[in-house]
């Protein structure tokens, strides 16, 4: 995706960009670039690369996610050869994630909470929040 400021910027909170943006963006930008023959393997195929991109935005490394799919070379194979090109992504998600914690740290959390709430939310926006092509 491309967007009109930096990841920097989502940090210091010069740019107004959200967790549910970004998760729109991403679907919209999975949903252009797939060729997903129904939509259970459009949203199997939005699952894998936003989970790789928070994976790698909060510092896990990638042979680690790998390593989950050993029983499924082609999806391991696939995340494999996606993770440079979701580069800016990570970034992006990376800054989202990090601006929040600065927020709850902010107003007087200290950094654990801070880790644990923001956790949370990404948690309940995961489970709750759908994809731009079921909205």
């Amino acid at each position: 995706m491309e967007w009109e400021f930096t990841p920097a910027q989502v940090v210091r909170g010069e740019a107004a960009y959200d967790l549910a943006s970004f998760r729109r963006d991403l679907a919209s930008e999975v949903a252009q670039n797939v060729g997903a023959a129904d939509m259970a393997q459009l949203q199997r195929a939005y699952d894998l690369v936003y989970d790789l991109c928070y994976w790698l935005a909060t510092g896990k490394p990638l042979a680690q996610l790998l390593a989950a799919f050993d029983d499924d070379p082609s999806t391991r194979d696939w995340l494999s050869a996606l993770q440079p090109h979701m580069q800016g992504n990570i970034e992006m998600l990376g800054a989202l994630l990090q601006r929040d914690i600065m927020d709850d740290v902010a107003a007087g959390r200290p950094l654990e909470q801070a880790l644990e709430r923001v956790a949370a939310r990404h948690a309940e926006a995961v489970r709750t929040g759908a994809p731009a092509w079921q909205q």
